[in-house]
């Protein structure tokens, strides 16, 4: 595939009587919409307005893409839905993104980075292969979520209630939430960061995770 220059398209845009900052007035109004045949119409049409992660991510806003298996990598790009993802196979990063809420999304088989975000909401999602940071959203429940392999962080989050969590594999950190109950929760691979959690008392901690639990006064005997 020819690659154009900086100048070669420029002069292109020029010829067809659009500027770069039509262009991108174009983008941004695509990133707005979610119908598939008016977007694959723009990406098949004007390939060279496009980088390859903006045409993955209207692609997905689109509904075209239901499983990715690699590491998806969204930040940067004006994506406002995940469509119909259902899973991703590596990691899922949407720092700077403008998406509120995970969707349809399932599963992710790598670290799910949130910090940074919009999101409101984990929607369907049930599992987490790496780690899970939480720390400083506003997601205000873990909805659906069963499973984190990696460490789960929820310092100083808004979350208060652990919801369907059943098991994390590595650490899981609710230092300074106003949490009562660790829910449904099993297991944990790592520590139990219970640090400035006044509100959940030792009664309410499976005695089977007691050794667990990291920086908690008042331990019964």
């Amino acid at each position: 595939m020819m690659l154009l220059s900086e100048s070669y398209k420029k002069r292109l845009l020029e010829l067809a009587g659009l500027g770069e900052d039509a262009i991108d007035t174009i983008k941004k109004n695509l990133f707005q919409r979610t119908n598939s045949k008016l977007i694959n119409k723009y990406l098949n049409k004007h390939p060279d307005w496009f980088n390859e992660k903006e045409k993955l991510a209207l692609q997905i806003q689109s509904g075209q893409v239901e499983k990715y298996d690699g590491d998806l990598y969204l930040t940067g790009t004006q994506i406002q839905s995940l469509g119909n993802l259902k899973s991703v196979g590596g990691y899922l990063y949407l720092k700077g993104t403008q998406i509120q809420n995970l969707g349809n999304l399932e599963s992710v088989g790598g670290y799910l980075y949130l910090i940074d975000t919009q999101i409101q909401s984990l929607g369907n999602l049930e599992s987490v292969g790496g780690n899970l940071d939480l720390k400083g959203t506003q997601i205000q429940s873990l909805g659906n979520l069963k499973s984190v392999g990696g460490s789960l962080e929820l310092k100083g989050a808004q979350i208060q209630s652990l919801g369907n969590l059943e098991s994390v594999g590595g650490s899981l950190f609710l230092t300074d939430i106003q949490i009562q109950s660790l829910g449904n929760l099993k297991s944990v691979g790592g520590y139990l960061n219970l640090e400035n959690t006044p509100n959940l008392s030792w009664e309410n901690i499976p005695r089977h995770l007691w050794g667990k639990v990291k920086n908690k006064e008042g331990r019964p005997e």
